[in-house]
């Protein structure tokens, strides 16, 4: 798995399940695949993928197919199909697909506001960000209301059997951060679904102005938190997300450790970018102090996305990335946190990086 993440994969069919998505938040240009029960986010659109070893035969009528690597059969692996959800819309008109999307093979994923104070400008864009792409492609709808989340939320929930669900946001001021849209729409969602087993929610903003807003969430219905560093040492945050590095690294473990007195250890997490330029060793430092302090590093390999700053921007080999993934595997074990046990998001899913199975071979070898 760590290899086709950083290789990518070709495709005989480029019609293969669900379709891949292009441009946006969260793991664009990748298809979901699932290897040995296992369904991860693999690059079908980079510049690496188009030259990838790997490449996967059209499936037949049951979304199977045969991976090969350099011409020899690896593995049998499928397609998820397209959700069930996606042929409907609301009474207006917008189809569900734009307002929440499937990601992997049971994880509803939205972005409920698709724009950010930092976006579009050099001096204080994310270098890697596409947040406004799908929107300007016409593939999504700016601001989803709470109503049209819960009504999708639903009918994923009931006809696609999603197990948890994902809400980020572009940053729409420099108080609360998106704090405030999470709250709302989370209710919304909760309000929806209550009455059909209810849907784990995990909300992902940068840390808001004031510590009180972690209750506010929580109260509103957010079961997890994700507050993203992507990069963990300033120099790097600097060059590359000149505006959100804005928000000092200290101020994020302090966010942390707030989040973590609401949320619970292993409920708040972070998403790492290996390849941004971070060492090895920035990486698995910041890692280990992330841990103490209860909070999931969720390490995953960067990949560029057209039509951004970094899209030729290489992305880091299966045998950097299972060096850092093994020793953090092991890192989690030795701090009690566990990918299994978060209620809900990327962490949990898992599909954007092989970090879960380092950490099941370290549990293993600890038993």
């Amino acid at each position: 798995m760590t290899e086709l993440q950083a290789s990518g994969l070709r495709l005989e069919d480029p019609n293969a399940g669900a379709a891949a998505r292009r441009g946006g938040a969260g793991p664009t240009d990748h298809k979901a695949v699932t290897v040995g029960g296992r369904t991860v986010m693999v690059p079908v659109h980079s510049d690496r993928a188009t030259h990838s070893p790997y490449i996967a035969r059209a499936p037949d009528a049951r979304g199977h197919s045969v991976l090969e690597r350099n011409g020899l059969t690896v593995a049998r692996i499928e397609f998820p199909r397209q959700p069930r959800f996606y042929g409907l819309q609301t009474l207006d008109g917008v189809p569900y697909s734009k307002i929440a999307q499937l990601h992997g093979r049971d994880v509803l994923a939205t972005t409920v506001l698709q724009t950010c104070i930092r976006y579009g400008r050099r001096s204080t864009s994310c270098q890697f960000c596409a947040i406004g792409e799908s929107l300007k492609g016409g593939r999504t709808i700016n601001r989803k209301t709470p109503e049209q989340l819960g009504e999708v939320a639903r009918a994923a929930l009931l006809l696609d059997g999603v197990k948890h669900m994902v809400m980020t946001t572009g940053t729409p001021n420099f108080t609360d951060r998106g704090a405030q849209l999470l709250c709302e729409s989370a209710f919304g969602v909760k309000a929806a679904v209550a009455h059909h087993g209810g849907l784990p929610i995990q909300g992902q903003c940068e840390p808001p102005d004031d510590a009180r807003w972690f209750a506010r969430m929580k109260d509103a219905g957010i079961d997890a938190l994700g507050m993203h560093l992507e990069a963990v040492t300033p120099e790097v945050r600097a060059r590359i997300m000149p505006g959100k590095a804005s928000v000092g690294i200290d101020e994020y473990l302090r966010a942390f450790a707030d989040a973590v007195a609401v949320f619970g250890r292993g409920q708040v997490s972070t998403y790492i970018l290996a390849g941004l330029g971070d060492s090895d060793e920035a990486i698995l430092a910041m890692c280990e102090t992330l841990i103490g302090l209860g909070v999931y590093p969720f390490v995953v390999p960067f990949v560029p996305v057209g039509g951004t700053p970094l899209a030729d921007h290489p992305t880091p080999d299966a045998a950097r990335m299972r060096g850092l993934l093994a020793p953090l595997g092991r890192m989690l074990v030795d701090g009690g946190l566990r990918s299994a046990d978060i209620k809900a998001g990327c962490g949990k899913c898992g599909a954007c990086s092989s970090l879960s199975a380092y950490e099941n071979d370290a549990r293993e070898l600890a038993a």
